[in-house]
C-alpha cells in the first residue's frame, strides 16, 4: 500500500502547488523511483484537470523602483519650493508695519506724538469757544441792561471804562468790625476810593447779599451811605454757601465794571494793593489766568471733622488729595475765566469747600495755574522779615485761624508791621 500511496501524494501534492500558481514538478525525492505502469497511468488521467486549474497569467508590465518614485517626490518638492519663491512672493500688508524695524517704531511714535498735539490744539480751540461765546452772551445782556446773572439791572456808569481790577471783599452782616479794621488800615476811603478807581482803575468792594430782616438790611443800607464801599447782591446771604455768593459776585461785578481782573478776598486777610497790582500787570495780557497760592490738601472723608467733604468718593481712594486749587484767602481771575464762571453758574458743580469749588470749576479749562506765594504770606515777624529785605507781600494772615486771628483787633498791627509803605504804582485803567 506504501508503494501505491507514494506516489499518489507526489501527485496531490503537484496539483496543490498547481493551485498556487506554481510550476509542477516531481519531486526529486521521488523521481528516483520509476512509476509503474499503472501509475503512470493516474498521471495521465490527471493531466488535464491540472491543466485546467493552472492559472493564465499575463505578462507584467514593467516596473519602476521604489528608490526611482521617492527620488522623483523629492525633486518635484524642492522644485516646487523654488518656482513659489521666486514668482509668488507674498505682498507685505500696507496697514501693518514691521514693529521690529527701529524706522517703523520711531515713524510710529512721531504718529502718536502728532496726533496728542492734535487733540490739545482742538482742546484749546474748542476751550476758546466756549469762552468767547461765554462773553458774546454775557455781552449781549449787558447791551440789553440786563446783569448775566439774570438778576434786574445794576448801575451802568462805569461800563464805559476799562477798570484794572475788581476786589471783592467777602463779608457777612455780623463782621462790622471787620469791615471797620479794613477802612482803617490798607483800604482807601472816601476821594481816595474814588481816585483810586479813575486813576488806577482798582475797585474795591465789600460783597454782601441780601436778608429778609428789615433791621439788617435798613443797617447795611445805613454803611453803605456813609462809606459808598459795599457791593449788594441779590442773593440771600447764606443760602447755597459761599461757592453761590462767589458765582453771584462774578456776576454783578461783570455786569457793573469792564475789567482785566476779578479778585476774591476775604474781610480777615490784610491786602497790600500796589503789591497785589504788581502781579496781576505781569499776567495782564494773558486772556485765561487763575493767579493765588496754589495748594492741594487731603480730602475728609471723616463726617465729624469742619472739612468734612461729602463728595469724597468722586476723589478716588481713601487718603487722596483735591486737585491743586488756590487758597480762599485771596485769589484772582481773567476776565474770560470770569464771564465763563458767569454764564455756566447754574451747571457749575459745588463743593462743601469754596476753594475747592472754584478749582474745580476750571478743572477742565485751559488755564495757566500761577501759584504766587507772596499771596499767603504769615502776620509779623514773617510778612515784617519780607518787607524789611525788599519783598513785601501781597496777602498776610494766620494759616492756623485761616485768616487773621481776632482781625478786628490785629489787623492794625499786621498793618503797621507788615505795610508797604509806598503809593501803589499801578497801571492805568483802560479805556
Amino acid at each position: 500500500m506504501n508503494r501505491v500511496h507514494g506516489p499518489l501524494s507526489t501527485t496531490a501534492l503537484q496539483v496543490s502547488r498547481a493551485g498556487q500558481g506554481k510550476e509542477l514538478s516531481p519531486s526529486p525525492s521521488h523521481t528516483a523511483f520509476p512509476l509503474r505502469p499503472f501509475e503512470r497511468g493516474i498521471q495521465r488521467a490527471a493531466a488535464p484537470a491540472m491543466a485546467a486549474a493552472r492559472p493564465q497569467h499575463r505578462a507584467s508590465p514593467g516596473r519602476v523602483p521604489t528608490r526611482w518614485v521617492a527620488a522623483l517626490c523629492t525633486a518635484c518638492f524642492f522644485l516646487g519650493v523654488c518656482v513659489v519663491n521666486r514668482y509668488w512672493a507674498v505682498p507685505e500688508p500696507p496697514d501693518c508695519p514691521n514693529k521690529a524695524s527701529p524706522g517703523n517704531s520711531r515713524a510710529v511714535l512721531n504718529q502718536v506724538s502728532q496726533t496728542r498735539e492734535v487733540v490739545i490744539a482742538l482742546d484749546r480751540t474748542i476751550s476758546d469757544i466756549e469762552m468767547r461765546l461765554a462773553a458774546a452772551r454775557a455781552a449781549q445782556m449787558r447791551s440789553q441792561g440786563v446783569s448775566p446773572a439774570s438778576d434786574s439791572a445794576v448801575d451802568q456808569g462805569n461800563m464805559g471804562h476799562r477798570m484794572f481790577f475788581v476786589m471783592g471783599i467777602m463779608t457777612t452782616f455780623h463782621n462790622r468790625n471787620r469791615r471797620d479794621s479794613i477802612r482803617q488800615t490798607w483800604m482807601p476811603q472816601g476821594v481816595h476810593l474814588q481816585r483810586l478807581e479813575k486813576e488806577k482803575g482798582i475797585v474795591i468792594r465789600f460783597v454782601i447779599g441780601r436778608s429778609p430782616d428789615s433791621e439788617v438790611e435798613r443797617a447795611m443800607d445805613a454803611e453803605d451811605k456813609e462809606f459808598s464801599d459795599i457791593l449788594r447782591l441779590n442773593h440771600v446771604e447764606g443760602y447755597g454757601g459761599l461757592p453761590s455768593k462767589i458765582q453771584m459776585f462774578l456776576s454783578t461785578a461783570l455786569s457793573t465794571w469792564d475789567a482785566d481782573f476779578y479778585v476774591k478776598a476775604d474781610d480777615d486777610v490784610h491786602v497790600n494793593i500796589g503789591i497785589t497790582g504788581s502781579i496781576l500787570a505781569r499776567h495782564r495780557s494773558k486772556p485765561r489766568v487763575y493767579i493765588g497760592c496754589m495748594k492741594s490738601g487731603p480730602v475728609i472723608a471723616n463726617n465729624e471733622s469742619k472739612y468734612y467733604e461729602p463728595d469724597h468718593w468722586k476723589f478716588g481712594t481713601a487718603g487722596n488729595n483735591y486737585f491743586r486749587h488756590a487758597t480762599r484767602q485771596l485769589y484772582a481771575i481773567t476776565r474770560d475765566l470770569a464771564t465763563y464762571i458767569s454764564a455756566n453758574r447754574h451747571i457749575l458743580h459745588k463743593y462743601t469747600n469754596e476753594d475747592v469749588s472754584f478749582g474745580s470749576w476750571l478743572i477742565g479749562l485751559d488755564v495757566e495755574h500761577v501759584d504766587e506765594r507772596s499771596l499767603c504770606c504769615g502776620t509779623p515777624p514773617d510778612c515784617e522779615w519780607k518787607a524789611q529785605a525788599g519783598n513785601p507781600c501781597a496777602a498776610s494772615f494766620d494759616w492756623n485761624c485761616s485768616g487773621i486771628c481776632n482781625p478786628a483787633e490785629r489787623m492794625e498791627e499786621v498793618h503797621r508791621r507788615c505795610w508797604e509803605r509806598r503809593e501803589a504804582a499801578l497801571p492805568q485803567g483802560r479805556s
